[in-house]
């Protein structure tokens, strides 16, 4: 590789202190690089028709390498993550080993994972508009989509649906739609299943659920799942939509939310051949 673009996340390297060796020994081999913090990622000014990368490197947690994802989709730019967070599932190179990690790049010493993305479909607007009167807001999620209730005090009231075929209908906090990469995430602590990266497969978890009968569920990534909230009186509960916990989106009483399989999916660099049980035992135990 000769050209990369780093996204630093100044909030973990405060004074940009080991972004800046990072580009040093980038400028010092004879490669090119583009630098931006996590702000500029968002407004997308540094997108230009010249820009010229080969991957992005990630400098910040798992949180930080989530972000990009949905920002680099589409654009076949696979990612390395420097982990200056805590766990570092996802961003796997620990800061003392940065020189290591860029001479494989340069030698092309690499492997990409391939990991699946969903596409969320949310209606907006009043709740007493038909599905076909209203917007359609998208999202996409490397992690999960989650939909929960806005306030504290109720619960709300949801069925779950396969291929249209009735899953489940129950009363809780809410549901959570992960991909094998955000089964360590909160559909972990929600009880959720552990799913390897390789898997095909989606993982529906209930949050809370009043009932002893729920329980995950997990499908196939070639499914659409469908989640309709249902309002029993004008006090239930009203409830929010968030995708790897950035991007939230107001619900209504009435409404259903479709999620699939993205047609994009974020491509992950690896340097290490550590087993996914390996790395699992090393995070969790």
């Amino acid at each position: 590789m000769e050209k990369f673009l780093i996204v630093t996340n100044e909030n973990k390297d405060k004074g940009n202190i080991i972004t800046r060796q990072l580009a040093d020994y980038i400028e010092a081999s004879g490669r090119k690089f583009t630098l931006i913090d996590t702000k500029a990622l968002e407004d997308k000014t540094w997108l230009t028709p010249e820009l010229d990368v080969e991957c992005a490197i990630v400098l910040g947690g798992d949180g930080t390498l989530i972000r990009c994802a949905t920002h680099l989709m589409g654009l076949d730019i696979p990612i390395l993550g420097i982990n200056l967070g805590t766990v570092g599932f996802l961003a796997e190179i620990e800061k003392h080993n940065i020189s290591l990690a860029l001479d494989r790049l340069f030698a092309d010493d690499y492997m990409i994972e391939n990991r699946l993305m969903l596409h969320g479909e949310f209606p907006m607007g009043p709740s007493h508009m038909s599905h076909d009167e209203k917007d359609i807001n998208l999202c996409y999620a490397l992690n999960d989509i989650v939909i929960t209730r806005k306030g504290h005090s109720r619960i709300i009231n949801i069925k779950i649906y396969v291929n249209d075929e009735l899953v489940d209908d129950y009363r809780g906090d809410g549901v959570i739609i992960s991909t094998p990469t955000g089964s360590t995430s909160y559909n972990l602590s929600a009880g959720g299943p552990i799913i390897t990266h390789r898997a095909n497969v989606m993982v529906v978890t209930p949050i809370c659920p009043h009932s002893l009968s729920p329980r995950s569920v997990v499908v196939s990534a070639e499914d659409n799942i469908k989640v309709v909230l249902r309002s029993r009186d004008e006090l239930d509960e009203p409830a929010i939509a968030t995708c790897d916990g950035q991007t939230v989106i107001e619900l209504g009483k009435e409404d259903e939310i479709l999620i699939k399989k993205a047609q994009y999916s974020t491509g992950l660099i690896r340097l290490n051949q550590t087993s996914v049980y390996e790395i699992l035992r090393s995070k969790l135990l």
